[in-house]
């Protein structure tokens, strides 16, 4: 277990992996996002108390779920370059901010146009709604200070620092709705006994959750790739990738 930690954690190695496995992932991401668009948006039945407008849930869902998800992914990541600076851990940390960011974006606009039919009101101060802002906040700290610092390897232990700081707010968020008096409603998949969702609506909403994870997957290592290419430019092993490219 630890020899093949320990060969992931190469550059090189990362590289021609996730460059083999970036065709498959980005084949089956677009079969699942069609199946899933498709069986939520038209399949899936009409709810009886919301209509039509519930089915933005398959969409807002998985980009809340990946909201919180990346965010760990950075803070185990800062862990690991704090505590053993692998370079493979920077360029995961690097390449997955903007797509954290976008998918709490998505989370935040998504739930602000269902808010306005269930709510009245695009927006209240919620404790989720709050909370998942401070998290769009987070990202777009750690993607400023990245672009702040010129040296990479300083860059890096600075935002693994800002991603274990703010990793608190996870539970925050997930909690929330439990923790306090909040317009959002509590939780209906995650539930340990019985989703208070119908297996028809609960379906189409696990296969976009897998699509939306195997997106962030497949955008991420093509991401780290180039990370990891523009760290390593003066490396042997990038120089000779490059005559390989040129004949």
């Amino acid at each position: 277990m630890f020899l093949w930690f320990h060969k992931l954690g190469s550059p090189k190695i990362f590289y021609r992996l996730a460059q083999r496995l970036t065709p498959w992932l980005g084949g089956i991401t677009a079969v699942l996002l069609v199946v899933g668009l498709y069986w939520g948006l038209v399949v899936a039945p009409t709810d009886y108390e919301q209509g039509d407008s519930y089915r933005i849930i398959f969409v807002h869902v998985p980009a809340a779920w990946l909201s919180m998800f990346v965010y760990m992914i950075m803070a185990v990541s800062g862990a690991i370059v704090l505590i053993w600076r692998m370079k493979v851990t920077e360029a995961i940390m690097r390449a997955s901010a903007p797509l954290g960011a976008w998918f709490t974006f998505l989370a935040l606009v998504t739930g602000s146009l269902w808010g306005k039919p269930m709510w009245g009101t695009y927006w209240v101060w919620d404790a989720r709604l709050t909370s998942e802002l401070i998290l769009l906040f987070l990202y777009l700290g750690f993607i400023a200070l990245q672009n702040a610092i010129e040296d990479r390897r300083t860059a890096a232990r600075a935002g693994a620092i800002l991603a274990l700081v703010g990793v608190v707010n996870i539970p925050i968020i997930h909690y929330s709705v439990e923790w306090w008096s909040t317009l959002h409603q509590g939780p209906t998949v995650s539930k340990l006994d019985t989703p208070s969702i119908s297996l028809s609506m609960l379906a189409p909403l696990l296969v976009m959750a897998v699509a939306f994870t195997l997106y962030y997957v497949t955008v991420a290592l093509m991401r780290a790739r180039c990370e990891i290419i523009d760290a390593e430019s003066n490396s042997s092993w990038v120089r000779e990738l490059a005559r390989q490219r040129e004949h």
